[in-house]
């Protein structure tokens, strides 16, 4: 997620984002800073997905990107590894958990000190 985020800001600043991946910086942007204010935000519809957390042994937080569209972005994220601190570990469209798959197609990274 580091380097996808790394790449993005690069590309911003030189000005050689495609229209996609322009529309993806916005929004994982916008998802960034209303975590980082309160992972509560309404507009979030920040949630624990308990299939994540019993896979990995960790609480796995799920946020939107967007709503209301077809394979709709989500944000998935870990508190810590310090106090404070919010960790983002992938970057999906929604799993549509209602099917027979759901998240097990959901693949996260592990980051920082936290090992998944």
């Amino acid at each position: 997620m580091e380097k996808l985020w790394t790449s993005l800001l690069q590309k911003k600043e030189t000005g050689t984002l495609c229209k996609k991946e322009d529309l993806l910086y916005k929004k994982m942007g916008k998802a960034m800073v209303l975590l980082s204010r309160d992972p509560r935000y309404p507009g979030l519809a920040s949630h624990e997905i308990d299939a994540l957390s019993k896979r990995y042994g960790i609480k796995v937080w799920q946020s939107y990107l967007e709503n209301k569209t077809s394979k709709a972005g989500r944000i998935f994220w870990i508190y810590g590894p310090g106090k404070q601190e919010i960790t983002i570990i992938g970057l999906e469209p929604h799993p549509e958990d209602k099917k027979k798959s759901g998240y097990t197609k959901v693949t996260l990274s592990a980051s920082g000190k936290v090992e998944l």
